[in-house]
């Protein structure tokens, strides 16, 4: 007898799309990408706010298009794991720290790297990321380093179908389950499994009746994969 793969509903905005489905294969189950929020292609950032800023952080990759708004490479940097440290270096970033720790990064070891290495700086730490960020890293730094977040970019919702099938849905974003509940119907919900990376992001799709809601034990890859979990061997 055998078992068939479950199917797991990748939603993350690319190009993180197409890595998360390669890791959700790689654990054994099928993977169908398609995304519920896209980045805008006509937005435009604001002029960059640069003359306190004492040092910059990174939540993910997506934030390194503020290195198309300034050639300036001599901020000292924090990334919250070794692929966006990377990213950041070929930026073209000298000096730059990632928060990865051996569970993967996160926001939370990145504010306590910060806070650790942040010493008699004077200035702002300037955090360039998304319109609505999914990570709030000046309310994990108040009261330590005066924090200010700068958009670089903004997503919009795609026009991209619900797929005809599937067992399981990733929701890395709280926006991005908004979307979700909207446009899902409850017989599809009832039927499949929502896996969250926090409870803020698994917030909005509390009414929508998933047979489960897995919630990933930090909010970071890692522990979303760990809450997905492998995939039954065939037999």
């Amino acid at each position: 007898m055998s078992v068939s793969r479950p199917t797991v509903w990748i939603t993350r905005t690319a190009p993180g799309a197409d890595r998360l489905a390669d890791r959700v294969r790689a654990a054994g189950f099928a993977a169908v990408v398609s995304p519920l929020l896209t980045r805008d292609p006509d937005f435009r950032a604001p002029e960059v706010p640069l003359d306190d800023v004492a040092a910059l952080a990174f939540t993910s990759v997506n934030g390194l298009a503020f290195a198309r708004l300034t050639p300036r490479r001599d901020w000292p940097v924090f990334a919250v794991g070794d692929r966006t440290a990377e990213a950041a270096r070929r930026a073209g970033f000298t000096d730059v720290v990632s928060a990865a720790t051996s569970t993967g990064g996160d926001a939370a070891a990145l504010a306590e790297r910060i806070a650790a290495d942040w010493g008699d700086r004077r200035g702002v730490l300037l955090v360039p990321g998304a319109e609505q960020p999914a990570v709030d890293l000046a309310g994990l730094l108040v009261g330590r380093v005066l924090v200010r977040a700068f958009t670089v970019y903004r997503t919009v919702e795609t026009a991209a179908p619900v797929p005809a099938t599937f067992d399981i849905v990733l929701i890395q974003s709280a926006r991005a389950a908004e979307v979700l509940a909207r446009g899902l119907i409850q017989e599809a919900a009832a039927k499949s499994i929502a896996v969250a990376l926090s409870s803020a992001v698994a917030a909005p799709i509390a009414a929508c009746g998933f047979a489960e809601v897995r919630i990933a034990a930090r909010p970071d890859e890692n522990s979303l994969m760990e809450a997905l979990g492998k995939a039954p061997r065939p037999v």
